[in-house]
């Protein structure tokens, strides 16, 4: 099941086209994945940063941008895992502008790391349950 975060196109984020700079989408991305940790796992990203020093990098991806993302627009992220490993995630993510139309796809992996040595390491178990609620047969 995925989990839905509305977010508004910010003026910060348009570039001299008006419409959203490219790595300001994976920026965008990004939060919503922070978010995510919170409705997936109970537990926020920084917690699990700071706190249990675990960390989930981006090691690998691949976007389609389907329409420009607008100053202004209401973004509806969807955000699921697609895959859970021993320590690693596949992320699939779809944003959806206030009319309806698909304006960005992306597939990530993420690696669990040790946030003191970056050395990657199992994900943990107390994770597990929350992941596994958010698991969802990948599409192509």
């Amino acid at each position: 099941m995925a989990v839905e975060i509305q977010r508004k196109v910010e003026f910060s984020m348009i570039d001299m086209a008006n419409v959203a700079y490219y790595p300001r989408i994976f920026d965008l991305a990004h939060k919503v994945f922070e978010q995510a940790w919170e409705a997936m796992c109970d537990v926020s990203y920084p917690s699990l940063v700071n706190e249990r020093r675990v960390g989930f990098p981006v090691v690998s991806l691949t976007s389609t941008f389907h329409a420009p993302l607008r100053y202004g627009d209401t973004i509806t992220a969807s955000v699921a895992i697609s895959s859970i490993g021993t320590t690693s995630l596949a992320w699939t993510y779809t944003f959806v502008n206030q009319h309806g139309e698909t304006v960005w796809t992306s597939q990530q992996a993420t690696v669990c790391v040790d946030m003191n040595t970056m050395e990657k390491q199992p994900i943990p178990d107390d994770l597990r349950p929350g992941l596994n609620q958010h698991l969802e047969e990948a599409t192509s």
